[in-house]
C-alpha cells in the first residue's frame, strides 16, 4: 500500500509531542443538570440499573439545548442547560401518557403525543431546525427477515420541534421499508440525515437529502475494505471495521479500520496470539464510491511494570465524531476516566486530554460530539443521572490562536 506523506507528518508530530511531555492534561467537566429516577415526566425510568446492557437511554445536544431519549417510558425530553423541560414527546400508549392524563394541572403546551407504537433504543440526532430524529424498533408483526438472516426491524422517527409533524423514515425515505439494526444516526450541516446500519458482511450507510428521500446508499463490506500488504510470510493480517462517520460538510464518509497481525512463536512456529498493528482512517467518497489516501491514527499507549520490566501496550481509540471544522475525535476508556485524541488534518495538529470520572459510581454512559466540537455525556450513576459537557471547542480555539 502506498504510504501517504501526511501519515508520516502526523506520526512525527505525535512522537515529538510525546518526547516533549508525557503527561496528558485534564479538561474540566461541567455538570449542567441531574435527573432523578422514577416515572414522572422530569425523571428517567430505568427499570434495572444493574442490567446495563439493556439500558435504553441516549442524549444529543444542539445549540445549548439537550434532548434525552427514555426508551422505558417511550418519551423524548427537550431541556435547557438548567434541566427545565421545554418539550415532552411521548407515545400515546406509554406510562408517561397515563400519568399526564391523571394530572390535569400539568401545562399542556409542552406535551406532544405520538401515535406511532415504536420502542426507542436510545439513538437520537438533531438538525439546525431542531427537528428530532430518533431510532425506533417497529412492532414485531411489521419486521421483515432478509437474506443471510438479517432482520429489518428499525426505523427513524422524525418529529418537528413543535410536534406539528411526525413521520418515520425507512430505507427509501418517508414510510420506507425498515432498516437492519442501526448503529448510529447523524445529521449534517445541510440538515441531511445519515443512517449507519449493520449488514451481513459489514456496514451499510443510507444518506438522505433534505426532503427525507434516499440520496446515497453505500455498502461497506469486509471484502472491499482496504487491506495491508503482507510483510511477514509466517503471520497473517486481520482487520476490524470499527466505525463509519459522515463528514458534516461534504458527501464523504470516514471509515476507521483497525489492523492486527498474528503472533507466531519463534520456537514452536505456532500462532499464539494477535498483535495490534495500526489504525487508518479512510475518506470514502459517496459520489464515486472510491477510497482516498488514509490518515494514520496514533494509538493509546499504556505501560505496566512486570518483573522489573516495562511493557507498553498499544490500544486503538474508538472513533467518536467529526466537527464542521474538520477535527476528528477519538476516545478510549481508562482507569481514571477517558482519554480523548483530537486530530485536524489541515493544520496537522494532534491534541490529547483526559476526562476524570469515577467508573465505580457510573453504571452506563452515552457520549456524543456536536458539530461545534463540544462533547456531551449522559452519565447514569447509582443515585441519579447527570448531563455534563466538556468544552473541547474552547480548548481547540485557544490552542489554534496561540
Amino acid at each position: 500500500m502506498k504510504k501517504n506523506i501526511f501519515i508520516f507528518v502526523l506520526l512525527s508530530l505525535f512522537l515529538a509531542g510525546c518526547k516533549r511531555n508525557n503527561t496528558i492534561q485534564s479538561i474540566n467537566e461541567t455538570e449542567l443538570f441531574s435527573l432523578n429516577y422514577g416515572n414522572f415526566e422530569e425523571q428517567l425510568s430505568v427499570a434495572d440499573l444493574n442490567d446495563v446492557g439493556n439500558i435504553r437511554l441516549g442524549i444529543a445536544m444542539r445549540d445549548g439545548f439537550f434532548y434525552i431519549v427514555d426508551g422505558y417510558s417511550k418519551k423524548i425530553m427537550e431541556l435547557n442547560s438548567y434541566g427545565d423541560i421545554l418539550s415532552l414527546f411521548y407515545n400515546e400508549e406509554s406510562s408517561t401518557s397515563e400519568l399526564i392524563q391523571k394530572n390535569p394541572a400539568v401545562a399542556e403546551s409542552i406535551h406532544w403525543e405520538i401515535s406511532y407504537p415504536f420502542d426507542y433504543p436510545g439513538q437520537i440526532a438533531l438538525d439546525s431546525n431542531k427537528c428530532i430524529y430518533a431510532v425506533c424498533t417497529i412492532p414485531r408483526n411489521r419486521q421483515e427477515q432478509g437474506e443471510g438472516g438479517i432482520l429489518y426491524s428499525q426505523a427513524v422517527l422524525r418529529i418537528t420541534r413543535d410536534g406539528s409533524s411526525v413521520d418515520y423514515i425507512g430505507q427509501q425515505g418517508p414510510g420506507g421499508t425498515p432498516f437492519p439494526y442501526i448503529r448510529k444516526i447523524y445529521t449534517t450541516e445541510k440538515d441531511e440525515l445519515v443512517v449507519v446500519s449493520n449488514s451481513a458482511d459489514g456496514l451499510i450507510v443510507y444518506w438522505f437529502g433534505t426532503d427525507g428521500f434516499l440520496r446515497y446508499m453505500i455498502p461497506i463490506s469486509l471484502s472491499n475494505t482496504p487491506t495491508l500488504e503482507q510483510t511477514n510470510a509466517e503471520s497473517e493480517n486481520y482487520f476490524t471495521l470499527e466505525n463509519v462517520i459522515p463528514d458534516p460538510n461534504d458527501y464523504t464518509l470516514y471509515v476507521k479500520v483497525d489492523y492486527y497481525s498474528s503472533f507466531v512463536d519463534a520456537d514452536s512456529k505456532v500462532q499464539s496470539g494477535i498483535n495490534y498493528t495500526q489504525t487508518l482512517l479512510y475518506p470514502l467518497s459517496c459520489e464515486t464510491g472510491l477510497y482516498g489516501e488514509p490518515v494514520s491514527i496514533p494509538p493509546y499507549e499504556e505501560s505496566i511494570i512486570v518483573d522489573y520490566s516495562k511493557l507498553t501496550y498499544k490500544i486503538p481509540y474508538d472513533f467518536l465524531g467529526v466537527t464542521k471544522n474538520g477535527w476528528k475525535f477519538f476516545i478510549i476508556k481508562t482507569e481514571a476516566g477517558f482519554t480523548v485524541e483530537m486530530i485536524q488534518n489541515e493544520s496537522q495538529k494532534i491534541l490529547h486530554r483526559n476526562f476524570d470520572i469515577n467508573h465505580a459510581d457510573n453504571l452506563f454512559y452515552d457520549m456524543t460530539l456536536s458539530s461545534d466540537g463540544i462533547i456531551t455525556a449522559l452519565y447514569v450513576d447509582k443515585e441519579k443521572a447527570r448531563a455534563v459537557w466538556y468544552r473541547t471547542d474552547s480548548l481547540i480555539d485557544a490552542i489554534l490562536k496561540n
